[in-house]
């Protein structure tokens, strides 16, 4: 069974809630048609609620969706008073207002914040800054995690792994790839991987030397400190990593060598041109970034996405909602 009929088979019967702020975005809205038809989650859309309905009712989908008019909303000054509290002084009454009035992307995140919805999933024509930074600044990260970062699910066939950070940290520290190690374990386990996590160097156990390799072997100890239940192991060369033969030769006795599932790399450089390869020159379908560590998932798209990324991502999110940390 493929990976996103197994998450639809697991999210069957399960109500859950995506907010999509970009409503009437054609892509959006192509992927509403699907998520309606394939699925148990009900799509959140916000924007005019007669030209969403009038193009969902031409594609012949009349239910199983909801819109939401953020210029007309029964909750709209509840959501003013909440995001006031949330910022903590650092956002006026007028300023809540004028935000949820002009920027969906807040709008969509208060909806997550006060439990109206269970995720969000936007980024089609707005920037990632755009929206993480309401995620951050609301939803916030949980109590143990200091970043927030970004995995690929990378599905090809049967096949799936998880590679982070991609997207978000430029040059993660020890400590910080240490938590990106743990939050990737834990959103391999929501899509039925075993994690098997590979803590990637250009050195295997001492084959080279440097201060890039010494933060790695100190990442992979404080990650194994952190969470001692989790399979983790470094620093490996991705072909020690994902090669038994390798394994045998450069890492014998690795729990994890030759048989890694969750691959964190070093720094964003490798991780985003390594996950951009498997998908070119490995025919995988990279599906992300999915950001981790967050108390309620916010997941952002790529402005080229199509439909079928949303859809995707979508059903990602509604499975972190359902099974998250």
């Amino acid at each position: 069974m493929k990976i996103f009929e197994s998450i639809r088979e697991a999210l069957k019967n399960k109500e859950v809630r995506i907010v999509l702020p970009e409503g009437e975005e054609p892509r959006i809205l192509q992927a509403t048609k699907r998520i309606v038809k394939e699925t148990s989650i009900t799509p959140v859309l916000l924007g005019n609620p007669d030209k969403i309905s009038i193009y969902l009712e031409i594609e012949g989908i009349t239910e199983g969706y909801e819109v939401i008019d953020p210029s007309n909303c029964s909750c709209f000054e509840e959501m003013v008073t909440a995001l006031v509290e949330r910022r903590k002084g650092k956002m006026t009454t007028e300023e809540a207002r004028k935000v949820l009035t002009e920027d969906v992307n807040y709008f969509g995140v208060m909806l997550v914040y006060l439990g109206k919805v269970h995720g969000m999933v936007s980024g089609a024509v707005h920037s990632t800054a755009a929206t993480v930074r309401p995620a951050l600044q609301i939803i916030k990260t949980l109590p143990w995690v200091s970043r927030t970062s970004g995995a690929f699910l990378m599905v090809r066939g049967d096949e799936r792994y998880v590679f982070s950070d991609c997207a978000i940290n430029i040059d993660p520290d020890a400590n910080i790839l240490a938590e990106i190690a743990v939050n990737s374990a834990l959103t391999a386990q929501i899509f039925g991987i075993d994690p098997k996590v590979a803590m990637l160097s250009y050195s295997t156990k001492g084959s080279g030397f440097g201060e890039k390799v010494d933060k790695v072997v100190e990442a992979t100890k404080l990650a194994r400190e952190m969470r001692p239940d989790l399979v983790i192991d470094g620093e490996l060369q991705f072909d020690a990593a994902f090669v038994p033969e390798t394994a045998d030769l450069k890492a014998p006795g690795s729990p994890v060598a030759g048989q890694a599932t969750v691959f964190v790399f070093p720094n964003i450089e490798a991780g985003n041109i390594s996950y951009k390869m498997a998908e070119r020159l490995g025919g995988f379908s990279a599906v992300g970034p999915i950001l981790q560590g967050l108390n309620h998932p916010v997941n952002d798209l790529s402005r080229g996405c199509n439909s079928d990324d949303v859809y995707k991502l979508t059903l990602i999110t509604a499975s972190q909602a359902v099974g998250h940390y």
